[in-house]
């Protein structure tokens, strides 16, 4: 019987970690959102409470982003929660994919999923002390 407790202990924590929370804004509509990017005025957003999208049905935000672009000389920031893609460059949420154009584009998209609002641009992952203490005293009640 213990071992059930503990392992409806593990599902609830993996749920928690399932949705991922980002920061969601653009520099066109709040300057802060630009870097150095200050949170002050944005809250974080939680990513399953996130619309659908109509062309891709069923798939749900793992990820936040960050895009960066200049146009014209202009730079602007969005920052939002991510359906598609993958972190970082082959996993390494250090790298960024860019890509130019023509007529003074440049774009760079940074996506992350290794904590809750990464994509301030940091890179340092973290997890959530109280999940980690739920973990342990779970542990220690029920099997020890």
């Amino acid at each position: 019987m213990k071992f059930y407790i503990v392992l409806f202990v593990f599902s609830l924590l993996s749920i928690e970690t399932l949705a991922i929370k980002c920061w969601v804004c653009r520099s066109d509509s709040d300057p802060k959102c630009a870097d150095p990017f200050d949170n002050s005025t944005v809250p974080i957003t939680d990513c399953s409470h996130e619309p659908d999208l109509i062309h891709f049905p069923g798939v749900r935000p793992t990820m936040c982003r960050k895009i960066r672009q200049k146009v014209n000389g202009e730079w602007r920031y969005f920052r939002s929660c991510a359906y598609l893609g993958e972190p970082g460059i082959e996993g390494d949420e250090r790298f960024c994919l860019m890509r130019t154009g023509t007529y003074n584009i440049f774009m760079e998209y940074c996506t992350c999923n290794s904590k809750d609002g990464c994509n301030t641009g940091s890179t340092l992952s973290s997890i959530s002390f109280f999940s980690l203490f739920m973990l342990i005293s779970s542990i220690y009640y029920f099997v020890g």
